[in-house]
């Protein structure tokens, strides 16, 4: 009879940029069960509400995460807008949609280039990065920053783009998907890649649904859950469906990623095509007093910031709820029954934030 033993997994370990930390109780070689520690960098922002005034407090906002930034204060701006009944205009919209769909752009292909240097595909890693820099220029042209943009406020947005600016942007997108289309011919036709991938840390739909998981990782289990058709921002206006594959492992996750960037170039170019014309901005007058679950679609999945003011200037709550949070318990249910050797990829299926979760 095989003996148990512990093996600690992270949280330092050279496959993985984000300090998560699992026990892995082996048989052999195979995961039996995993018992999960969070909290290892919490940071304590939600409790600068008592000390930042609430237009102030979308710039911490945006610093929960460094790679969906711009998402993290559009989530709060739109919760302080429904609790003081604030009108956005329809071009702020438009522009938060634009920039929402780059930093998805962003964070995919971040994670593609981890993904591929986990399983030692250095070049591919390389070609992930170099076509994310070109995401990266459009968003400091555009915003100012390169990670953190600072470009969303409360009532609507700090910056505009142009129509000829936007028109250019557009134009530049064709030779990004070229390109994009030759990365994801590796990523999903290289026989290396698919022996590494295709059948490795499965998940059911019905585990998916159950264990609450969110974004690609339920979408690869054919979970079709994505908050952009519940219309914020200017989803309404725009045509679009969810990426969903049924398989449920590392393959599905990473084929669901590699769709939602080529319809995330689609949504950019149909908002530059509908962009109305007027005002980026409405002028803040008074002080939230009421509480709203302001929710969205991050890169990584559903994405949920609790406002709760009580007419002054400083919020009486912040409570943010992330996709990497609800990840946990679909990830060890991904592990149990897997190979040790397996277990930074399916780890890294999840596209994990450590920071992101742990606030």
């Amino acid at each position: 009879m095989s003996k148990k033993i512990v093996v600690p997994f992270g949280p330092q370990h050279p496959v993985l940029p984000e300090p998560i930390h699992l026990d892995l109780v082996l048989e052999d070689e195979t995961v039996v069960d995993v018992v999960p520690s969070i909290g290892y960098i919490h940071r304590g922002l939600e409790t600068l509400v008592a000390k930042r005034e609430f237009t102030e407090y979308v710039y911490i906002a945006e610093r929960t995460c460094g790679i969906c930034s711009f998402i993290h204060g559009m989530t709060y701006c739109q919760g302080v807008e429904q609790i003081m009944d604030l009108e956005v205009p329809a071009r702020a919209h438009y522009l938060r949609t634009i920039w929402s769909e780059y930093s998805r752009l962003h964070s995919h292909l971040l994670w593609l280039g981890l993904f591929a240097d986990a399983m030692g595909f250095e070049n591919l890693f390389m070609n992930s990065w170099r076509l994310r820099e070109f995401v990266l220029d459009v968003l400091e042209e555009t915003t100012g920053g390169r990670v953190i943009q600072g470009s969303c406020k409360v009532g609507g947005v700090r910056r505009d783009i142009s129509n000829e600016k936007l028109s250019a942007m557009a134009a530049d997108l064709k030779g990004f998907e070229t390109e994009l289309v030759d990365l994801s011919e590796v990523f999903l036709h290289d026989d290396s890649l698919k022996s590494r991938l295709v059948g490795v840390g499965t998940l059911s739909r019905t585990d998916a649904y159950d264990l609450g998981a969110a974004g690609p990782a339920a979408r690869g289990s054919g979970v079709a859950i994505d908050l952009r058709k519940t219309g914020y921002a200017a989803y309404r206006e725009l045509r679009f469906e969810p990426a969903t594959e049924s398989a449920g492992d590392c393959y599905a996750r990473c084929a669901v990623r590699i769709r939602e960037l080529f319809s995330s170039i689609d949504l950019i170019r149909q908002a530059v095509e509908k962009i109305p014309e007027g005002e980026i901005e409405v002028k803040v007058k008074g002080t939230p007093d009421g509480e709203y679950f302001s929710r969205s679609e991050q890169p990584r999945g559903e994405l949920v910031h609790y406002l709760k003011g009580n007419g002054t200037k400083h919020l009486v709550r912040s409570r943010i709820r992330t996709p990497t949070l609800t990840n946990v318990p679909p990830l060890v249910k991904m592990l149990q029954g897997c190979e040790l050797a397996d277990v930074p990829v399916i780890v890294l299926s999840i596209d994990p934030c450590i920071g992101c979760m742990e606030r």
